[in-house]
C-alpha cells in the first residue's frame, strides 16, 4: 500500500508544508515552493495580500488550483481576532481547512493554549477543519483533539528560532496518544531537524523561516524535501533497538 498523507478526507503527495512569508519577493517564494514539492502552503490572512487585485497577488505566483492554500491566523493574540480572521477567509475564499494560531505575546510567540482551545471548540462547531498550532504539552494536545481539531501541530521550538526539536519525549507521547495527523510546526532550522521530526513518527513538517531566510532558499527547499522523505522512510523501516554495548555485526558461529 502507498504511504499517503491525508488530512480529513484530502490526500497529499508531499509531507512538507511550506510557509509563504519572509521571502525577498513572491517570485522567490514561488520558486522555493516548487523546489520543495509541497502540496500545501500556509497563508497569513492578516499579512499577505490574496484579495486586492491592485497589488501583487500570491495567486499570480502560486496557483491555488494546484497547491492547497492553508489560511492561518498568524498575528492574532486572542480568540476573537482568530475567529474573525478565519471567518473572513471562508467568506471570501471559501476555505474550510484552516490553521489556527493564537499567540500569547509578541516576544516569545508561544501559543496561548487557553485561547487556542476556546477557538478550536468554536471553529469545529462552525464546520471548519482546524489544524491547530500548539505547545508540545501532551495533555493540551489531547484536549485539542477532543475539541475537534483535525490535526495537531506542536512547536519544535519558538517560531523562527531555528533551534530544532527541543523535547522529543513530548512529541513521542503526543504521537502515541493520537491518530490525528501530527505536524511539527515552528522551530525547524536545518534539514536534519526535519528528518528527526519524521523519524519520531510525525506525519508532516511545516517550515517557513528555515527556508525563506536561508542564504540559498531554493537549495534549502530541496534539502527539506529530501530530509522529510528520508525521515519518513527511516521511520517506516523500523530502526534497530539501541544497545548500551557493542553488538558484533558478523555471526559468532563458524569462526575460523
Amino acid at each position: 500500500m502507498k504511504d499517503i498523507f491525508k488530512i480529513v478526507n484530502k490526500k497529499f503527495k508531499s509531507r512538507l508544508i511550506v510557509g509563504t512569508g519572509k521571502y525577498k519577493n513572491m517570485r522567490e517564494c514561488a520558486k522555493a515552493v516548487k523546489a520543495s514539492g509541497a502540496d500545501i502552503v500556509t497563508v497569513a490572512v492578516r499579512r499577505v495580500n490574496i484579495f486586492d487585485k491592485k497589488k501583487p497577488l500570491l495567486m499570480d505566483y502560486i496557483n491555488p488550483k494546484k497547491i492547497t492554500y492553508l489560511p492561518n491566523t498568524a498575528g492574532c493574540f486572542n480568540s476573537e481576532e482568530a475567529l474573525r480572521t478565519l471567518r473572513l477567509a471562508r467568506e471570501i475564499g471559501g476555505w474550510k481547512l484552516v490553521k489556527l494560531e493564537v499567540l500569547g505575546d509578541k516576544k516569545n510567540l508561544f501559543p496561548d493554549m487557553i485561547e487556542t482551545l476556546k477557538s478550536t471548540e468554536v471553529l469545529s462547531k462552525e464546520g471548519f477543519d482546524v489544524m491547530v498550532y500548539c505547545s508540545d504539552d501532551p495533555l493540551m494536545a489531547k484536549r485539542l483533539e477532543n475539541a475537534g481539531a483535525c490535526a495537531i501541530m506542536p512547536l519544535a521550538a519558538p517560531i523562527g528560532s531555528g533551534l530544532g526539536i527541543q523535547n522529543k519525549i513530548n512529541i513521542k507521547i503526543i504521537r502515541s496518544q493520537t491518530k490525528l495527523p501530527l505536524v511539527i510546526d515552528a522551530g525547524i532550522g536545518q534539514a536534519s531537524d526535519a528528518t528527526i521530526a519524521m523519524e519520531l513518527g510525525c506525519d508532516a513538517v511545516l517550515i517557513n523561516t528555515a527556508i525563506a531566510k536561508a542564504k540559498k532558499p531554493i537549495d534549502m527547499a530541496i534539502a527539506m524535501k529530501y530530509a522529510v522523505l528520508s525521515g519518513r522512510k527511516s521511520y517506516l523501516s523500523g530502526r534497530i533497538s539501541p544497545y548500551l554495548y557493542g553488538q558484533a555485526s558478523s555471526p559468532k558461529k563458524g569462526l575460523i
